[in-house]
């Protein structure tokens, strides 16, 4: 798979696989998430426009999935309840609109390797009931830090992962 900064001429192309993320959340009984048409269009026009939208392909150039990949600060992880962030003090960033198409695998791993070779800190929140998402964050070694709340007051279940780097040791 292959990712790159989505244009505005994948949008047409985006908002299926935006589509049929949702239509995974209703089927796995997250009816609470991406909800009134979030995200939208305009979203991610916005995210689009400001460097931060990027496409997932399959090696035949079909257009797979879609995420927001923002540097931080994002001022609704400012406050965390019921717990606490792995480290507060490093800049971090945070990885948004993950959507994929139900028929493809790997889309969340191809994300990850793309975000951990750019940032070794990156956050992610996610609802309640997203228990497809919570899987995918615990199997890829993130960890729980609490709850967050979002601008509109719902909340959000928040994870962060921070990837050590070590140096190859020299032969003596």
């Amino acid at each position: 798979m292959t990712v790159r900064k989505a244009t505005y001429l994948d949008i047409p192309e985006i908002l299926p696989v935006i589509d049929a993320a949702r239509g995974i959340m209703r089927a796995s009984g997250n009816l609470g998430q991406w909800v009134g048409g979030y995200p939208s269009e305009e979203a991610i026009r916005t995210d689009i426009q400001s460097g931060v939208g990027y496409v997932v392909l399959e090696d035949n150039g079909l257009l797979v999935g879609y995420f927001a990949f923002i540097p931080s600060p994002e001022p609704t992880y400012a406050r965390i309840y019921g717990g606490n962030w792995l480290d507060d003090s490093l800049p971090y960033h945070v990885i948004h609109r993950i959507g994929s198409t139900p028929w493809s695998h790997g889309v969340f791993s191809a994300i990850l390797q793309y975000c951990f070779e750019r940032e070794n800190n990156i956050r992610i929140d996610t609802h309640r009931d997203n228990l497809i998402m919570q899987h995918l964050l615990e199997r890829h070694s993130f960890s729980y830090c609490g709850i967050i709340y979002l601008a509109s007051g719902d909340e959000r279940l928040a994870y962060q992962r921070i990837q050590t780097f070590t140096a190859p040791s020299s032969a003596d």
